[in-house]
């Protein structure tokens, strides 16, 4: 491999302040804000918007589409001859 070509590949902190949820993963992201983690030591940050304690298909609170009515919605508005 190439020397100094490749950004640091390092520990990061992923947070998702709406679920109160952090996990600690290696990534190359950087960022300039840093947590203590459990183990004591300083992790960079990074806050992001939906993670798996987060999102609806994983929490099971997904809304069910009535697709159903939809298809009949359809039919009625451009009915078939």
């Amino acid at each position: 491999m190439k020397k100094n070509i490749h950004p640091d590949y390092r520990p990061v902190v992923f947070r998702d302040p709406s679920a109160d949820f952090a996990f600690l993963t290696r990534s190359t992201i950087a960022s300039h804000r840093t947590v203590e983690w459990a183990d004591g030591n300083t992790y960079p940050v990074v806050d992001v918007d939906v993670s798996s304690a987060s999102h609806p298909f994983y929490t099971g609170r997904g809304r069910i589409l009535d697709t159903a009515g939809r298809v009949e919605r359809f039919n009625q508005r451009y009915g078939r001859s």
